[in-house]
């Protein structure tokens, strides 16, 4: 009867640690939950704090946990030359290969400039990264910000304007 007891005891043990273990995160494209506990309120960028627009925020998680997240900011208190280029914040945990630039982890802004490229800069408005941007004019219905993963990573919309980024 003890060795029974013993055994039953045991077998709950175990299954109570196993529950009590996190599951592995997967690679996904981050919900609205997952955001709204990710993205920061205020953005600090060139000298200033910006609101950031939660509305506007996208984002992805790898299988290990790390985690890429871009959201728009409030540009308004910034000067024009600065606006022309900084229309948001990306944070990222992982390497990234952005239209194939390399981009270490960190924090920065970012922009879909009005001659065809996508900019990171870092929080200084000093450039990091340049590459070309592309259209899709089939795009019916075209939002602020979105990410869409695809079959080689992941495509960062801004309106119609997109960027691919890959996880390295």
């Amino acid at each position: 009867m003890k060795i029974i007891r013993a055994a039953i005891l045991g077998a709950l043990t175990l299954v109570m640690l196993a529950s009590a273990v996190a599951q592995p995160a997967s690679k996904h494209v981050l919900s609205s939950d997952e955001l709204k506990k990710a993205v920061p309120t205020e953005y600090f960028f060139r000298g200033q704090k910006a609101p950031v627009q939660l509305r506007n925020a996208v984002g992805f998680q790898l299988a290990d946990g790390r985690m890429m997240l871009a959201a728009l900011v409030d540009t308004s208190g910034y000067s024009t030359a600065i606006q022309q280029k900084y229309q948001g914040m990306l944070i990222t945990e992982t390497q990234l290969n952005i239209g194939g630039s390399e981009l270490k982890p960190g924090e920065y802004g970012f922009g879909f400039t009005a001659d065809g490229k996508f900019v990171v800069m870092d929080v200084a408005n000093n450039d990091v990264l340049s590459a070309a941007s592309q259209t899709d004019q089939t795009l019916i219905h075209a939002v602020p910000l979105k990410l869409v993963e695809d079959g080689a990573g992941y495509k960062l919309y801004a309106g119609k304007k997109w960027v691919g980024i890959k996880s390295e």
